[in-house]
């Protein structure tokens, strides 16, 4: 399948979604539907485009993932290029809710904040949030961060815990992306980092052997997202999760990359509501 990645665009940058929330204004008029999209000839997806093994562009130029696997799978289904557009942590949400493009495959954690802005899928996948730091400093209990600089990428799941977390008075370094927030606790400019599980791999590869795991924060959800009100666009995308799930081509991709059994995924998610109202 002819595939295509646009070159990053600068987005207004900002927090989570606070920033989509002038976009819900004209969000009906954005309004798209599968047949609209076949009738296009390509869909658009919203993926990250520095965040292994969830979406990435490689040294070729070419996007490649778990969400990148299964953007393929989505076009395949609806039969139809997929084109990717790589997106930062902040710019996910409005870069849906302004029509820059038609869904996100971008590792989107379930929150409900998240679901006044956007519609969530089905869950999909499962991600664990957790805070690492070199084996050299000591954190055991959720009060020790307060005496680190803890790096995350800005509006991320990882800011939010390690907000929820850390102290008052706790120094967050909020940064444009996972890249970003890696690189400053390689860096030493930050103590600590807000990450995912998969975190560990980019440090190790870094610095190997000089980072652990210090706590965990929370397991949470990865759903796709659509406009608020696209209710065809919903029930195209839950449909194409349940048949993914059921023919195997699901496990198949998150054995690929994440290399471990999937937890079930959750019938219902307080807050966040798996169809379009």
């Amino acid at each position: 399948m002819q595939r295509h990645t646009l070159s990053r665009r600068t987005l207004v940058a900002g927090a989570g979604a606070a920033l989509a929330l002038p976009g819900l204004m004209t969000g009906r008029a954005l309004a798209i539907t599968p047949d609209q999209i076949k009738k296009r000839g390509r869909v658009i997806i919203g993926i990250q485009g520095d965040n292994p093994p969830w979406g990435f562009v490689n040294s070729t130029g070419k996007q490649e993932g778990i969400d990148a696997d299964i953007g393929e799978l989505f076009a395949k289904e609806l039969g139809v290029p997929v084109q990717f557009m790589p997106l930062e942590v902040a710019n996910r949400i409005p870069a849906l809710t302004s029509g820059r493009c038609d869904v996100l495959f971008a590792t989107m954690a379930m929150f409900p904040d998240r679901a006044k802005a956007v519609q969530f899928s089905k869950p999909y996948v499962a991600n664990q949030i957790v805070l690492l730091a070199p084996k050299t400093v000591t954190v055991k209990t959720n009060a020790d961060m307060g005496k680190l600089t803890i790096a995350v990428p800005r509006a991320a799941a990882q800011d939010t815990e390690v907000t929820r977390n850390a102290p008052p008075g706790t120094n967050i370094l909020r940064l444009d992306g996972d890249a970003a927030a890696i690189q400053a606790v390689v860096s030493g400019q930050a103590q600590a980092v807000g990450g995912n599980i998969f975190y560990i791999r980019r440090l190790d590869e870094a610095k190997p052997g000089v980072f652990e795991q210090k706590l965990t924060f929370t397991n949470i959800y990865n759903g796709a997202c659509t406009r608020l009100g696209e209710k065809e666009m919903n029930a195209f995308i839950n449909d194409f999760i349940d048949k993914i799930k059921a023919n195997g081509e699901l496990k198949k991709i998150t054995d690929k990359w994440m290399k471990a059994e999937q937890p079930p995924m959750p019938e219902r998610i307080e807050g966040v509501p798996f169809t379009a109202s």
